[in-house]
């Protein structure tokens, strides 16, 4: 099983490295976003329940080098809840936010993979649509709320995705992987015993005709679960 576990994680790591460097599209990030999904669900609908518990649960920070909350956050818990993790945000000794990523090792392999194509595919996205507007100076608020509006839209995706992804699994193979992964993350999660903070909205104001657009970027991404098999 750790041998398994390994061949999944070196494929979900050339994935990255592949995907990430050459940059992608809205739909290219989501795209990917199902091909690991889908390696996942192979490799746990190849183990039994009692191997799936067996596996250990780890945690993982992805750093923003930032004070502030970014655009991505709208997007964090949809990431955590399409990889069954858990997900909380924390600063590091400098003040600066980092998200800290939580479950079993290929799903918070797979966390961080999904977290990396989204940035890169919100990053072009924001490019060319201020090329569009031929922006020769833009604010902040121009900017932040067309990458909050954009993570809203793919947050909702991700969601449906996840809820697609899971129905087909339990109508193809009989089993709930969710229940299984969650009952494992949730009984490891408790023993951290954590005191967490619920968030609070950060009450910046958005540029309404930015935050539209980029609402509507996310909203023309086409969602195809179904990718081929290898």
């Amino acid at each position: 099983m750790s041998t398994d576990l390994e061949k999944l994680k070196s494929r979900l790591q050339a994935l990255r490295a592949k995907t990430v460097p050459n940059g992608c599209t809205e739909e290219e990030a989501l795209a990917a976003a199902s091909k690991v999904a889908e390696l996942l669900d192979r490799h746990d609908l190849s183990l039994s329940d009692l191997e799936i518990r067996e596996e250990q649960c780890e945690q993982s920070s992805i750093a923003t080098n930032k004070k502030q909350r970014q655009p991505i956050s709208a997007c964090i818990p949809a990431i955590a809840e399409y990889c069954d993790c858990k997900v909380w945000r924390e600063k590091d000794e400098d003040g600066r936010i980092r998200y800290v990523f939580f479950g079993l090792r290929p799903s918070i392999e797979m966390a961080h993979y999904v977290y990396d194509v989204i940035v890169v595919a919100m990053q072009g996205a924001w490019e060319r649509y201020a090329r569009s507007q031929r922006f020769l100076r833009y604010g902040h608020d121009e900017k932040g709320s067309f990458l909050f509006g954009m993570a809203v839209s793919i947050a909702d995706k991700l969601v449906s995705m996840k809820f697609e992804r899971d129905e087909a699994i339990r109508a193809s193979s009989g089993r709930d992987l969710v229940v299984v992964r969650h009952a494992v993350v949730e009984t490891e999660f408790a023993k951290l015993d954590l005191n967490l903070r619920r968030g609070r909205a950060s009450g910046k104001k958005v540029a309404a005709a930015a935050f539209d657009a980029g609402h509507a970027a996310g909203q023309t991404v086409t969602i195809n679960p179904a990718v081929s098999r290898e």
